[in-house]
């Protein structure tokens, strides 16, 4: 179902965001500052529904799948749903995306989850060093613009989101392939036009605070 941003209001103690008439609660002012960012491509209240989706669904797979037997890395983008990690069964792989799109204006869920050990404290480590310099590298990478892509890294596999262009997205793949370590680059992108990229840029120019995000969701 397709949505659209009615609204976002931030008061002191409590903000509200409207999604075709759906009001979403946010707990705290700071839970939105902490998730807007003026360059993202995403209209705002779609990205605090993006965090909300990613707090819904690590519930959601806490209350199906015990903790010990899964290592599950939610990123939302979009309202599309990556699961990356491990799970000891195909029986919870398969749990784990049911449960997953019953959640609350999810639309797509991804599903990259391994069946075997969960990774060890060490991967995990290598992992989120290796998404440290995947993003340091795309900060500096022509035809890659400042903060569209999203970077999810699991057991040297990276995952790549964001709304770009059919040329941002491949220089975003190449780029990351270079950075040592990164054993495959797997592209979720939502791809747009280069008219539709313009339009999202001149409206952000005319918001720089990003209140006022116009992209499509």
């Amino acid at each position: 179902m397709k949505r659209t941003i009615g609204w976002v209001v931030v008061a002191a103690g409590l903000g509200v965001a409207m999604l075709d008439g759906c009001v979403v609660p946010l707990v705290g002012a700071a839970a939105v500052g902490g998730t807007v960012v003026a360059t993202d491509r995403r209209p705002v209240g779609i990205q605090v529904e993006d965090k909300a989706i990613e707090s819904r669904v690590n519930a959601a797979l806490i209350d199906k799948i015990p903790k010990t037997a899964m290592n599950i890395n939610v990123t939302s983008y979009n309202r599309k749903v990556l699961l990356a990690g491990q799970v000891r069964t195909a029986e919870m792989r398969a749990l784990a995306e049911q449960a997953a799109a019953k959640v609350e204006n999810v639309r797509q869920v991804v599903n990259e989850l391994t069946v075997g050990e969960t990774a060890s404290l060490g991967d995990r480590t290598d992992d989120t060093l290796l998404a440290g310099k995947v993003k340091t590298a795309l900060l500096g990478a022509e035809g890659v613009p400042t903060g569209v892509v999203t970077t999810t890294v699991e057991q040297g596999v990276v995952y790549l989101m964001g709304k770009v262009s059919p040329s941002e997205g491949e220089a975003a793949a190449k780029t990351a392939s270079r950075v040592s370590g990164v054993r495959r680059v797997v592209k979720l992108f939502d791809l747009i036009s280069d008219q539709e990229v313009a339009a999202i840029k001149k409206s952000q120019e005319a918001s720089p605070s990003g209140a006022k995000n116009e992209g499509r969701p």
